[in-house]
């Protein structure tokens, strides 16, 4: 015989389901995930590197969801006003921050779920076609006979564009003067009109000028040559020993997304990542596609996130 269980008694045998194994909630939900629009916030201004990196991936990711995927800058201090905006956001995996080293804190970090590693890279140094500079060292020489009068910029306090010249500077012991922009897109205007002299700049933002000729790259500030640029040396090998830095950029969700829709965007990004066109495309920019799980970026982050403390602490960096 079959008992037919009331209204009121269905309800509390559903959440005693729920209470029992949540995870048929989070299941269910990564399942009917994504239901509608998904939206990518650049926490930055158009044409810099997490708004390429950005709109590579939203195409696919629509395509392989069936569903539309926008991508929506959100720009001001340093990344971490549009990151704000996505920690506050439903946490249902249909708001992602595509952020970088500047945008995520000690705060904000304890906000948001890590989700996947797009890109981690080493930056270039590029400077404008008019200086007179070719090489790390005679970058340094120029610096020291010219305190204070090559200017920098980079996407903003606190970003890898901006602690990477930081680093220079410290190892160096040059002096040039950061002008702070709202994203290298900005700077690299800039950097184009002679308004400043140089950049430690994201391969993606700056290859196209690299081929063109209008710009210059000196050095690359990784451990080892890159890709796209494969005869151009390291900081390290042509100047200065011991000098690495790198930026990275990454999707992150609000805090208590599910876990398991968590992890199907990190295996949906990932087999993005993983398709040959976009490798090559990425390759081709500079940039070193991402192979961490959720975890691993997630402690990657906090690894960045000591070892540019360390920095900022001891030049004395007032972030904003």
């Amino acid at each position: 015989m079959i008992t037919l269980l009331s209204p009121a008694r269905r309800t509390i045998a559903i959440a005693l389901v729920v209470a029992l194994q949540p995870w048929v909630v989070t299941d269910v939900a990564a399942q009917d995930f994504p239901n509608r629009t998904v939206t990518i916030v650049v926490p930055f201004p158009p044409a810099g590197g997490a708004d390429t990196l950005a709109r590579t991936l939203a195409p696919k990711l629509s395509a392989l969801w069936g569903q539309t995927v926008v991508v929506e800058n959100r720009p001001g201090a340093s990344g971490r006003i549009g990151t704000e905006q996505v920690a506050n956001a439903p946490a249902d995996g249909h708001t992602l921050v595509m952020a970088s080293t500047a945008a995520i804190t000690e705060k904000n970090i304890a906000r948001l779920a890590p989700v996947a590693l797009v890109s981690a890279e080493a930056y270039v140094i590029t400077v404008n076609a008019a200086v007179p500079i070719n090489n790390v060292r005679e970058l340094i020489a120029y610096a020291k006979a010219n305190p204070g009068k090559l200017r920098f910029g980079s996407s903003g306090i606190g970003a890898a564009s901006h602690l990477s010249g930081e680093l220079f500077k410290a190892q160096a012991h040059v002096d040039l003067q950061h002008v702070p922009y709202k994203g290298t897109g900005q700077a690299l205007t800039d950097l184009l009109g002679g308004q400043i002299e140089l950049m430690f700049a994201p391969t993606q933002t700056v290859i196209p000028q690299l081929q063109s000729g209008r710009l210059k790259a000196i050095a690359v500030t990784g451990i080892r040559p890159l890709e796209a640029l494969p005869n151009l040396p390291t900081v390290a090998a042509s100047g200065l020993a011991g000098y690495q830095a790198q930026g990275w950029f990454g999707l992150l969700a609000p805090k208590t997304t599910p876990p398991a829709v968590v992890a199907r965007l990190h295996d949906d990004v990932n087999k993005v990542l993983a398709l040959p066109e976009v490798r090559k495309d990425l390759i081709a920019k500079g940039a070193e596609p991402g192979h961490q799980s959720a975890a691993e970026f997630g402690r990657f982050i906090g690894e960045e996130q000591a070892k540019w403390a360390r920095l900022v602490k001891e030049a004395g960096i007032v972030m904003e």
